[in-house]
């Protein structure tokens, strides 16, 4: 750790203190690693947590994906404004033809979960081509580009889709090829089975929301449990709920879902983002150009569909294109940053301005994405600002 980031580190020990699991922080500043901080307990494993201990990502994965989008889109082989059956002929079927790349990106094009008659749950999600299929003879919930709801089991078929279609790879052999490899991360979609000793697997929330439970929380808001939208979001935070056992497996880490079930520690992670915004090791992932159009704000004028807007909290969430920009609850280091969250409690993003990486990446489900930031990282993100930035305003 260089000198002066000593509160971050005083900061970060403090935050996990009371965290029965372990967790990584890795700061990258101007291409130079700055900070390097692990602490804590594998605790499935009866290990210690260590710098090189990896784990699944969760929704941290949607900002890989969404990179290796990027890099093609900056080698011509993209057009954020084309439509996706360009690419995808047969997702043109049930009135999406016009659904554009840059609607997919931005969570605006209606498909943020299955049809039930679809099936797809638990094991179902594993199974690249059904899922893909599905998405393509799906009709979308409202007019695409009208609104937008977060996809969070969707969008790493819909994006990955598009980059096996566009590249020929599928996303784990993009990742692995054109991000991983030049910059020797230990980064994965589809983790390598002589890798596989190495994961620290995260810890279960002993109390899940049921079925049950999750009705009555929607029947309280208000909702219509008639509504096909409504069906959707239910339907695909009760499986999220039962998938978080399935997504421990070894048959889930070797899959590639990438909507959450990359595989890395804190130090990869932190490194790509480094990579995002400038040169490191003789490499850069992404064009100052695309870099920009990548964190402009895509939901300008938007809101989630009329009937799911009592699902919306007071710090809804914001996107550019495929990455989460700064929230109340994920403010991440104020105007300009822009990254992704994932669940449980993981986060990793990038302040180009400030020439900063970040990632934290840890295996308790703590964090539940709705009520506040995660109390984890109050302390060390502000002490982290203080060192880089203390005469600036988040705003």
């Amino acid at each position: 750790m260089e000198e002066g980031f000593e509160a971050v580190r005083d900061a970060f020990a403090e935050g996990q203190a009371q965290d029965e699991g372990g967790a990584q922080l890795c700061v990258y500043r101007h291409g130079r690693r700055v900070v390097d901080l692990w602490t804590g307990m594998d605790k499935p494993n009866s290990r210690p947590f260590t710098a090189d201990t990896i784990t699944v990502l969760m929704s941290c994965t949607k900002a890989v994906t969404a990179v290796c989008v990027h890099m093609l889109a900056q080698r011509g082989l993209i057009d954020y404004d084309a439509p996706v059956a360009r690419y995808w002929p047969e997702f043109a079927a049930k009135e999406k033809a016009a659904i554009t790349v840059r609607d997919l990106l931005a969570h605006r094009a209606g498909l943020m979960g299955f049809d039930e008659e679809a099936e797809i749950s638990g094991r179902n999600l594993l199974d690249w081509n059904r899922c893909t299929a599905a998405l393509a003879n799906m009709e979308p919930w409202w007019k695409p580009g009208s609104a937008y709801f977060y996809h969070a089991l969707t969008f790493g078929y819909l994006a990955g889709e598009l980059v096996r279609r566009v590249s020929g790879k599928t996303v784990g052999e993009f990742v692995d090829t054109e991000i991983a490899g030049p910059l020797k991360l230990d980064l994965w979609i589809g983790l390598p089975s002589e890798q596989e000793h190495r994961v620290a697997p995260h810890i279960v929330p002993a109390a899940q929301l049921t079925e049950e439970q999750c009705h009555a929380l929607f029947s309280g808001l208000g909702l219509d449990m008639n509504s096909r939208p409504v069906r959707a979001v239910f339907n695909m935070i009760t499986t999220g709920a039962k998938g978080l056992n399935l997504i421990n497996t070894r048959e889930s880490h070797a899959a590639e879902l990438p909507f959450g079930n990359g595989i890395a520690n804190a130090r990869a992670l932190a490194k790509m983002y480094a990579a995002c915004i400038g040169e490191i090791d003789g490499v850069r992932l992404l064009t100052r150009e695309t870099m920009e159009r990548a964190r402009e704000s895509q939901d300008e004028g938007l809101s989630a569909p009329a009937s799911l807007m009592p699902l919306v909290g007071p710090g809804p969430q914001r996107f550019g294109l495929g990455f989460e920009l700064p929230r109340a609850i994920e403010p991440m280091l104020g105007a300009g940053s822009f990254g992704h969250a994932g669940a449980g409690g993981r986060m990793a993003f990038a302040h180009p301005e400030s020439g900063t990486a970040v990632a934290y990446v840890c295996n308790s489900m703590l964090w539940d994405g709705i009520s506040g930031p995660d109390q984890r990282w109050l302390g060390w993100t502000k002490a982290l600002r203080d060192a880089i930035m203390p005469f600036v305003p988040i705003v």
